[in-house]
């Protein structure tokens, strides 16, 4: 097994950023990473390591290279997916063999977003809520990376693709039909950073449009935290054009580097160190990428690989 495969993504999508990184701090370590591109989907990714299962074949369209030719051993995605994985909820709680207890941390790197609301400076909409009491036929776009949270978002102000479309509004699916319109909604719900990753159109629409960003009001901030493991956090000022104040949110951070129980510990501990001895490469990527000696070690409630569990305690990361 020198040659383990993991799943992380395209280039220029985080969970990508992190395989690119993890392959090169482990280039002189004696396993030779292999990067599966086409392992990426936020929860996808963490059914593939959780199963073992092939990378997917290249999506037409999208230029990807060819997948290694074996089962993905261990990957990298957001804190949250694996923690839901491991635990059988949100977007894993109608799988088959739930929960994925078999899953296991190796490093917890920080990777700060925001989520964000912003309406068209024009719209005249100073809150959502304004939409449904006032039956306006907008163009909802949300980003892809939110999932359940912004289905949680957009019921929170009575909306859904049926009850926009009932007084000529629409609700952007995010297919290729549809990505014309997806260039000039509306309204945008997602979380941002700027970065050109998954997170560009709010690079685009900003640039673009002139938005007027709104609060996320506190009893709706309260339930993301609660419902969807996030963290309240100050939106800053000047994250995009537009975004002219800083304001009270919700944000989430953490890539997760994982594997599962039957990873080899030399792999993780080795793993564990490559990430540590060159995380001054981190700083060099298009994402604003960051390794805390705190945090490195915790992901939720997922417990930590004995493998990497003895590096961290070596260094006197955790007790």
């Amino acid at each position: 097994m020198k040659r383990p495969i993991f799943g992380g993504g395209r280039t220029t999508i985080p969970w990508g950023v992190v395989a690119t990184f993890v392959k090169e701090a482990m280039k002189d370590s004696g396993w030779d990473i292999q990067l599966c591109r086409t392992c990426f989907g936020g929860p996808r990714a963490a059914r593939l390591v959780s199963a073992a299962a092939m990378p997917p074949k290249p999506t037409p369209g999208l230029n990807e290279p060819t997948p290694p030719d074996g089962p993905v051993d261990f990957g990298a995605t957001g804190t949250q997916f694996v923690w839901w994985a491991y635990q059988g909820t949100h977007d894993f709680a109608s799988d088959p063999g739930k929960p994925q207890k078999q899953l296991r941390l190796v490093a917890m790197i920080q990777d700060p977003s925001f989520m964000m609301i912003a309406v068209k400076a024009d719209s005249g909409i100073t809150d959502l809520r304004d939409i449904k009491e006032k039956r306006l036929p907008v163009k909802v776009a949300t980003l892809p990376q939110g999932g359940d949270t912004n289905n949680a978002i957009l019921a929170y102000y009575g909306l859904s693709k049926e009850s926009l479309a009932s007084w000529g509004g629409k609700l952007l699916e995010n297919t290729p039909e549809a990505q014309e319109e997806r260039k000039n909604p509306d309204v945008l719900i997602g979380f941002g950073v700027f970065a050109r990753t998954e997170y560009e159109p709010w690079i685009n629409y900003s640039q673009t449009y002139d938005l007027h960003f709104l609060e996320v009001p506190k009893d709706l901030r309260e339930k993301l935290i609660k419902d969807y493991d996030l963290q309240e956090v100050t939106v800053p000022e000047g994250l995009f054009r537009g975004d002219d104040r800083a304001m009270p949110g919700v944000g989430r951070s953490g890539e997760a580097v994982y594997g599962r129980t039957d990873m080899p510990d030399d792999l993780a501990y080795t793993l564990a160190k490559a990430i540590d001895d060159h995380k001054d490469l981190l700083q060099w990527g298009i994402y604003p990428l960051s390794y805390d000696p705190k945090t490195v070690w915790k992901c939720f409630g997922v417990p930590l690989h004995p493998g990497a569990a003895r590096y961290y305690r070596e260094k006197g990361y955790m007790k």
